[in-house]
């Protein structure tokens, strides 16, 4: 073995972090001004770990994951207290549920239901914990990354009361809106961990076929709260830097895991969790990750969606609303469509909310996509223009309109813009 000094293994590559796109969405290209830009920001407050790094022999994915690969992937070892309690639970045969937050790949792009990392992981806890009654939870959203992640959280996650959550958001996390990111992301983890169930956590760092992901200011977090952090990232770019697989053998476009991508993920996975769950009854679980005091920001604390039927709709008039239909699977949406641009008997969909932080989610249009101006009690602070023209498909994207001083009550009105045919689509706003 030879011993490396590793100051952060996500670097190891220089293949590294600058501006993607969303899970489902083809990335832009990385510019070098991108890159140069993303090594230049690598902060040293991170204090220099030692690991030792078995140089193994080349990697051959039908003969299992390499010792090498096991090292590399353990971005973050982190506390394992909670982990180690959820195992005790299930060994003991008592039931538990298991939840999985992110994108596309979470979701299970280009795998399929049973062939996605998220049901093979646990469908490895159910063989690993026979006696226990183990719920699945998928809770993937392709196009999402943190900042919607954050405002679902509670619907799509805890409201199933889970005693561990996967959290993969590193390839839908994009450096166009880093620190925005790097708080939404401290906001996923917070709302998770202070919950009433107290799940344990464990997070997932992913990568497009150029090395570009943001696990880098991820594992910050991560660090900060001494959660575990998997990096499928460090492991399968390193056996490619050396030869020994081709992207093309684990992922049939540049972002999105094959089904032998979702399987070797797994693997990653499943290494760490034996790992825990060998020395489950060994780990002292009375001492856990210390999240008094927020990485970031704790303003995502209370960060909850506003869908058709809320009662923070106060007019609609002109709007098609829909409550059993889903565009992005955020619970309806609002649209409203015109032939000539003249958007007659439309009136401004308007929100009453108390918040101190208000975004939107929204329709991005291939085709006839329209713009609306975003007002706030009163005065027009944005205006947003939701064509995605000869894009790969429409898709929900998600923008932080206006963070007040303090909390307080707030008229929002969307207001489409008269033009040409238009089509604009609002799954909801996001309030804070």
């Amino acid at each position: 073995m030879k011993r490396h000094t590793i100051p952060s293994i996500a670097l190891c590559a220089a293949l590294l972090i600058a501006a993607s796109c969303g899970n489902s969405t083809p990335p832009a290209t990385t510019t070098a001004a991108q890159t140069t830009q993303a090594v230049q920001e690598t902060t040293t407050s991170v204090a220099v770990t030692e690991k030792v790094i078995p140089d193994d022999a080349p990697y051959v994915i039908a003969d299992g994951i390499t010792e090498r690969m096991k090292a590399l992937s353990v971005l973050v070892d982190g506390n394992k207290a909670r982990l180690a309690g959820v195992f005790r639970k299930a060994e003991a045969g008592e039931p538990i549920t298991v939840a999985y937050l992110g994108g596309s790949i979470t979701q299970g792009s280009t795998a399929t239901p049973t062939t996605c990392y998220a049901y093979l992981t646990t469908q490895w806890l159910k063989q690993r914990f026979p006696k226990s009654d183990i719920t699945y939870v998928n809770a993937g959203i392709g196009a999402t990354g943190s900042y919607i992640g954050v405002f679902r959280t509670d619907r799509d996650v805890l409201s199933k009361s889970p005693d561990l959550v996967f959290v993969d958001f590193s390839v839908n996390d994009t450096t166009e809106h880093t620190e925005r990111n790097i708080g939404s992301y401290d906001g996923v983890l917070r709302k998770l961990w202070l919950s009433d169930s107290k799940p344990a956590i464990v997070t997932i760092a992913m990568t497009q076929d150029n090395g570009t992901s943001f696990q880098q200011y991820h594992s910050e977090i991560c660090r900060a709260y001494d959660i575990p952090m998997i990096s499928y990232h460090d492991a399968i770019m390193d056996v490619i830097k050396n030869g020994h697989i081709k992207w093309t053998d684990i992922s049939d476009d540049n972002i999105h895991p094959n089904e032998t991508g979702h399987s070797v993920l797994t693997e990653i996975i499943t290494s760490y969790l034996g790992s825990v769950a060998d020395s489950a009854d060994s780990i002292d679980t009375t001492h856990e990750s210390d999240f008094s005091t927020p990485y970031a920001t704790d303003k995502y604390a209370d960060a909850r969606l506003i869908t058709p039927g809320s009662p923070e709709v106060v007019n609609e008039t002109g709007w098609e609303v829909k409550t059993d239909e889903n565009f992005g699977n955020f619970g309806g949406f609002w649209r409203v469509m015109s032939k000539d641009g003249s958007f007659d008997g439309t009136e401004p969909l308007t929100f009453e909310v108390n918040a101190k932080s208000v975004g939107i989610f929204y329709g991005k249009m291939v085709k006839n996509g329209g713009r609306f101006d975003i007002a706030v009690n009163g005065t027009v602070v944005d205006t947003i223009d939701t064509s995605f023209r000869n894009g790969w498909g429409n898709y929900v994207e998600a923008k932080e309109i206006i963070e007040f001083k303090e909390a307080g009550k707030n008229t929002i009105e969307i207001i489409p813009k008269k033009g040409e045919k238009a089509v604009i689509m609002v799954s909801a706003l996001a309030v804070s």
